[in-house]
């Protein structure tokens, strides 16, 4: 199999989401991608890739990404025949960091690969579920009363797991309103670093009410102290930023830094890494699920491929598309199952037809490129 594109396109879109969502980092109005797309003799494949505009989640900003793309990932393509996505994943190696742009350029090959082969992503990845539990993250909201509110309206539209977004003085007092107004919710909290590990008694606070897990409240880069807090927790730690590779997620399984893994493919650098991270979990008893980043359908339909597969055990953060946009740059949209679950696509390749038109409108930036 020949992967050498022949032509190549990259575009920078901002698309508004229906309401803001707000973290430890800050308050998102619109969302920035950049997306990828590849074209050979007779076939094409999209990439998105996951970085914000701004470096907070990580140092990846869509202005990097499109810098390290278009300087040296996607050159890279159209040196010589590129037999296979191994093959592309050993050409990039020298480029150190930017997980997210690699794994961006990684995703359009997977997608050629699937529609040339006739395979759907789920296929090729492995994959066994047609249909992902999902739940929804919720952002920081005005007040308690506002966020026991918001959580409603989710669990009225079929949502059976939440994530509350926490940070110091916003997480007590919140997620005890919405434990006592919905007692059976399957419910985690999600810090992004907020915390130090002085500030542990506040997490240990929250063990009364029965989480499914408490996400990354410690620094990224500091997986020790994750492993001294998680040995005074009784609800278990999960790690997220923290988690780079395969490798990454055996060594804080290890050291006892956490009990369960989010796994997210553009932080990890591509689908690769990331079933080499849920191999990791399988072997070592972890859970695994798949975070999200707030994907156009692009990479929401990559998200789902890769939750097919065994080891995903817990609900991923792949909400419908009507959680996020009104309108979204593919002519499918994810609907929300009555048993709070997300179809994965059949199709081939990533599945999704994507909606020139409307990608035209949300484009800020293009830039095109021939062999």
């Amino acid at each position: 199999m020949n992967l050498r594109p022949d032509a190549i396109e990259v575009r920078l879109v901002e698309m508004p989401l229906r309401s803001p969502f707000e973290t430890s980092f800050g308050v998102e109005h619109h969302r920035q991608c950049v997306l990828i797309r590849l074209r050979g003799d007779g076939w094409e494949g999209w990439g998105e890739c996951v970085a914000g505009s701004s470096p907070g989640y990580s140092y990846e900003t869509t202005s990097t990404a499109w810098h390290i793309l278009v300087d040296f990932l996607l050159p890279a393509l159209f040196r010589e025949p590129l037999g296979g996505i191994d093959r592309y994943v050993e050409r990039v190696a020298g480029v150190r960091g930017h997980p997210m742009a690699r794994a961006a350029v990684e995703m359009a090959l997977w997608d050629a690969q699937g529609r040339i082969e006739d395979k759907s992503l789920r296929e090729l990845l492995g994959g066994r579920a047609s249909r992902v539990p999902v739940g929804v993250s919720v952002g920081i909201q005005a007040n308690p009363d506002t966020l026991v509110e918001v959580v409603g309206r989710y669990v009225d539209a079929g949502y059976r797991r939440v994530k509350l977004k926490i940070k110091p003085g916003r997480d007590h007092g919140d997620v005890e309103a919405v434990r006592r107004a919905f007692p059976d919710l399957r419910l985690q909290v999600d810090a992004n670093s907020a915390y130090r590990l002085e500030e542990a008694a506040t997490l240990q606070a929250l063990d009364e009410f029965h989480l499914l897990m408490i996400e990354q409240p410690l620094d990224e880069d500091d997986l020790i102290d994750h492993s001294q807090l998680q040995r005074i927790l009784k609800t278990p730690l999960c790690l997220d930023e923290s988690l780079l590779s395969a490798r990454h997620a055996r060594q804080a399984l290890e050291i006892g830094a956490c009990r369960i893994l989010n796994l997210k493919a553009g932080r990890l650098g591509g689908l690769s890494e990331a079933i080499a991270a849920h191999d990791v979990g399988l072997a070592l008893g972890a859970p695994v699920w798949c975070g999200g980043m707030l994907e156009t359908g692009i990479g929401r339909a990559s998200n789902l491929a890769l939750a097919s597969l065994p080891g995903f055990t817990l609900p991923a953060d792949l909400s419908a598309t009507d959680r996020y946009y009104e309108r979204d740059i593919i002519r499918q949209r994810f609907v929300l199952n009555p048993d709070s679950t997300i179809d994965v696509p059949t199709q081939p390749g990533l599945g999704v037809d994507v909606d020139l038109d409307e990608i035209e409108r949300v484009t800020v930036k293009k830039e095109a490129f021939s062999r």
